[in-house]
């Protein structure tokens, strides 16, 4: 779904001799909201920082809107980037913070006032236009920090973990927020994340990332039902993977013949909890803990197969620590992966 509006050819980031990012291809449609999600050091935010113009490349090319942007200053870019940290001025009103950057360029008058006045009314702050950061709650700040990025109509806006630092109720709102003024403007936005729950509620496309490369590139349902790795599974919630060895499911003890033949192609079967039938099947396990989560009750489970992580309606009887049950992995609900490591 890209038409290269802006694109990452062969591009290598590097700390000294440390690659943090390696012949990285990616490819973004102009008006995409695309999250970069991972785990800490995976190359995420340095490929933000890339972007940005915050960090030089040791090799490859970043061209954007047709232009190659690669070795183009911070401030030529027309790239916007809101911080984790909202990086507002304590000292200025709401209104000041957004007018910053414009009066950098040399707005002022009518113009000035008409895009703040804008600007902040795009992110519902106009009420407080007056007030200083200290007077607003997090997420009106975090929404001063977009609306001061908006206002320079960046032709690309970079948001590093921009809801981290809010709760989980502000969050939520946040999330509809972002999706809100990213959808009336247009703009093309790429937000860095290791929320898989975030990236999963927010995105158009995710790019998972993993030791400085692209895991897996898909849309929000492909990357949630479809993972093509162990690690995607895992962290997208399919806590029960297996790798494959000569069609038979490799447990940390032996290989398991499974009941239905497996394509040679795929190299690993991946369960979510809820996946798992608990109470009738082939195998046998001993409930080692059980929590309940609301709707569901889980269990974790010793088994021949090693931990097995299963998930119930918390309505049904509940059993206790220690008690063996049977349950299945069902070949039809499993996961396949094409890559397992």
């Amino acid at each position: 779904m890209s038409d290269g509006y802006l694109k990452l050819d062969k591009l290598t980031l590097a700390y000294g001799d440390t690659i943090a990012v390696k012949d990285l291809d990616l490819s973004i449609a102009k008006g995409e909201l695309v999250a970069l999600l991972g785990p800490s050091g995976c190359g995420k935010t340095t490929t933000m920082r890339s972007i940005a113009g915050l960090l030089s490349p040791a090799s490859g090319r970043i061209t954007l809107d047709g232009g190659d942007i690669t070795r183009v200053s911070a401030n030529k870019r027309n790239v916007g980037l809101v911080f984790q940290s909202y990086a507002l001025f304590p000292h200025l009103t709401v209104y000041e913070n957004v007018a910053f950057g414009l009066r950098l360029k040399g707005i002022g008058g009518k113009d000035l006032d008409a895009k703040v006045r804008a600007g902040i009314k795009s992110v519902d702050l106009a009420k407080f236009a007056d007030r200083k950061p200290a007077e607003l709650s997090g997420g009106q700040q975090q929404r001063v920090a977009l609306a001061r990025s908006m206002v320079m109509e960046p032709k690309v806006l970079l948001l590093d973990e921009p809801l981290s630092n809010l709760d989980a109720r502000l969050r939520v709102e946040m999330r509809a927020e972002l999706q809100r003024v990213q959808k009336e403007t247009g703009v093309t936005m790429i937000f860095v994340t290791h929320d898989q729950i975030e990236a999963l509620a927010l995105a158009d496309r995710i790019v998972v990332m993993l030791n400085g490369g692209i895991e897996q590139i898909g849309t929000p349902e492909e990357i949630y039902n479809k993972p093509v790795s162990a690690f995607v599974a895992d962290f997208v919630g399919f806590e029960n993977v297996f790798a494959l060895e000569n069609g038979k499911l490799a447990t940390s003890n032996s290989l398991i013949e499974l009941f239905s033949p497996i394509p040679q192609a795929v190299k690993g079967l991946a369960w979510r909890p809820r996946m798992v039938n608990l109470g009738s099947g082939p195998y046998q396990g001993t409930i080692r803990g059980t929590s309940f989560a609301g709707n569901t009750r889980e269990y974790l489970l010793d088994t021949p197969l090693g931990s097995i992580k299963a998930e119930v309606d918390a309505e049904l009887p509940t059993h206790a620590i220690g008690s063996m049950l049977p349950f299945d992995l069902p070949l039809a609900a499993a996961a396949p992966l094409s890559r397992y490591r």
